[in-house]
């Protein structure tokens, strides 16, 4: 049996973004655990886990999905990232490299200590907000 169809295979997503933690359900990985639009141009991301090369691609999807959509301000809520590295840098890098800004907030220790590590080499550098003792 075969119909015929004009509706698109593929749909624009509008924001609020539908996170998907993507396919691996195995403990520490890293887990979008909410993603709110701020205006009609920013966009608030809340990650919990690990951030790796293989970990951040649902992350760099909901941001390609944003940018294609005029987002171009990200707050990328760190407070609950347990590990990262490049990949983190590399996913940051590329959103700057679409003409977007972010900030992170709440970074703990482990992204404080890659931001140190790769001072300078981000663009533009990124200015971590820590949580004030009335927030």
């Amino acid at each position: 049996m075969s119909t015929t169809s004009t509706a698109p295979i593929l749909t624009s997503i509008p924001l609020p973004v539908v996170c998907d933690p993507g396919a691996d359900s195995a403990p520490g990985v890293i887990a979008v655990q909410s993603c709110t639009s701020i205006g009609a141009t920013g966009l608030r991301v809340r990650l919990a886990g690990e951030v790796d090369h293989h970990s951040c691609a649902p992350l760099r999807a909901i941001l390609a999905s944003a940018a294609g959509t005029g987002v171009r301000e990200l707050v990328l809520d760190v407070a609950r990232v347990t590990f990262c590295d490049s990949g983190l840098l590399a996913v940051l890098d590329q959103w700057t490299g679409m003409g977007g800004r972010y900030r992170l907030d709440e970074p703990p220790e482990v992204v404080l200590r890659l931001l140190r590590l790769a001072a300078g080499t981000l663009r533009p550098p990124p200015h971590p907000r820590r949580r004030t003792a009335g927030s």
